[in-house]
This record gives C-alpha cells, structure tokens and sequence, in this order.
C-alpha cells in the first residue's frame, strides 16, 4: 500500500533551527566578516536545493493491474482482509449478470510466503438466455486456499516473480448457477517490472485453472480446463491513485489438461487503483470483450464460454 513519510518536516524543522542557531552566533560575531551563504560560495550564485525524497512508500504492485496481479505479497507478519468481487454481464441472447465473491484473509508468513483461506459466494440474474434455465439467486458456493510464493525480488532483480496456487471446492456453477460438485485449482506465474521509478509499472501473467464437475441434475461428471495470457500497464498518477490499461487473451478447453479446444477471447479495459487510507484501498477494472471465437460459431465474439462484459471490484484492509 501507499503510505506517507514525515520527512519533509523534519528537514523543514531543523532547516528553521538551524536559521536561529545562526542568527544568535552572529550576535557575539558582529567584528567577524560575513561569509557569504553556503549555496553562494565558490560561484557566487545560488544552485537549486536537492530535491527532497519521495513522500510515500513503495508502492505495493499486487492491485495495482486490476485482473493481472503483481508479484508483491506485504511484508512479515502482515494481516489483510480482502472482499473481491467479479461481475460478469451480457450473452448472445436475453438478460444475464453473474457475480462472484471470494472473500480472503491472508497472513504474510515471510518475506517470500503467504497463506490465504477463503470462502466464495455467488448470484445469478438470468432470463432469456440460450442454454441456460431462468433463475434468481445468491448463495454461499465453495471454499479456496490460495498459497503464493515470491520466487524473484523485484527490489533487487530486474523483475518481480511469485508463483500462484489455489485449489478450491464449489458447489454452484459461476457460469450457469446450476448446483453442481466441483474440485480443482487454479495456477500462476506473476511477473511485474517498474518501468519508471514510483510511477509506471508493468504486469505479465500466465494463469492455468483445471477442474473435475458433477452436475447434480444429471449426475454426470465432466472435466475443463483454461488458459490466460494477462497483461497491463499502469501509472501512478500520484501516490494514491494509480491508473492503467489491462489486456487478455483467454482459452476454453474440453478436458482437465488443455485437450480439446472450445473457444478463446479477448478482453481490454481501464484499471485503477486507490489508497483511501495506509490501511484501506480500493481497486478493480471494467473489460469488455474485443474479440473472441467459439468452435462452431461463425459469429463474432465467444458468447458461449465468455461474456461482453467482466468487471471486478475490491477492497481491501489491512492490520
């Protein structure tokens, strides 16, 4: 997070003391030559005063990228609590809305470990839509653990790298809605390069999500799978706000492990990031979809596996 220092006025304060101390010495001094001010001496004109050091902390990459993540994990024993919420809007046909909540807390064990429990929850607003029943509904829908390790320090390599891994339990469909028995994971690799020093950042990632579902109408088990290519640019405007633009490139599978392709899209939009506080901020991104393909779909856009719209919301705090 984005924090402020009390550096510049302490250098403020004791520029004034020493002034007085200055002043008093010349008191007893009044026979001795003034000597010209040290900015004056040797050239005889005045130079520019150094620039003082930023006022703020490092700024932490993790949501700085919107759906990307940066390779930063908080410091030692850090505790954040962290409510991220995904909305996912608009089908070929009818009316459709999802949303999906993970809520997390997570414990930075070292510098290079942290550990974060979590529990989902979910709601669908669908009517209309091929394919799938019309329904209502919000409900509590499975358990996650996510585990992240920082691989390579940012502070002192050229870039940052910290492995992501997720394994998770659901029992509703975030597409569909429908109840179902779900077991799987998700798996990353989170790069991040700080291109201009507290102010533009760049973000790299290379997700993988595999998983086995039972659906409970048919009881019939299927396998999936999914890759994503992220990436993002952002700038802090200043130390608080940070802004950028993030880009993907998704790819649907039939099949635990990336066997039979389906459908891929493309999806771009703005991102933000917010310090209300050292220990709240707000983050998140809106993203539409720019491009895509459906196996047997000549039309534009993959409306089967994807939506028009993807947006994410989170707030987090920290202790």
């Amino acid at each position: 997070m984005i924090g402020k220092s009390s550096y510049p006025r302490a250098v403020a304060v004791t520029a004034v003391l020493a002034g007085l101390m200055a002043n008093c010495g010349s008191a007893f001094a009044e026979d001795r030559p003034r000597r010209a001010p040290l900015a004056l001496r040797n050239e005889g004109v005045s130079k520019p005063a150094p620039a003082l050091p930023s006022a703020h902390t490092e700024i932490d990459t993790e949501h700085i990228f919107g759906f990307s993540m940066g390779s930063d994990i908080g410091k030692p024993g850090e505790i954040e609590v962290e409510f991220e919420n995904v909305g996912a809007f608009g089908k070929r046909s009818g009316s459709y809305a999802a949303w999906a909540g993970l809520n997390q807390a997570k414990f930075t064990l070292s510098d290079n470990f942290r550990i974060a429990p979590g529990f989902a929850l979910n709601g669908h607003r669908i009517n209309g839509v091929a394919g799938l029943s019309d329904h209502r509904d919000v409900a509590f829908s499975g358990a996650a653990l996510e585990l992240r390790y920082k691989l390579v320090d940012r502070a002192f390599a050229p870039f940052g790298l910290t492995l992501h891994a997720q394994p998770g339990w659901g029992r509703i469909d975030d597409g569909s809605g429908l109840h179902i028995e779900q077991y799987g994971g998700e798996f990353a690799a989170l790069f991040d390069r700080e291109l201009v020093k507290d102010r533009l950042f760049a973000a790299f990632n290379v997700w993988y999500a595999t998983g086995v579902t039972r659906e409970a109408a048919t009881n019939l088990w299927r396998h999936d799978s999914e890759m994503q290519l992220q990436t993002a640019l952002s700038y802090a405007v200043r130390p608080e706000l940070v802004l950028g633009l993030g880009l993907r490139y998704a790819r649907a599978y039939d099949g635990a492990g990336l066997d039979r392709f389906v459908g891929d899209a493309v999806f771009a939009g703005p991102t933000f990031s917010y310090a209300i506080s050292k220990e709240i901020g707000i983050s998140g991104t809106w993203q539409m979809q720019v491009a895509g393909h459906a196996i047997g779909d000549h039309r534009s856009l993959n409306l089967d596996q994807f939506e028009r719209h993807q947006a994410l919301l989170r707030l987090n705090l920290h202790f």
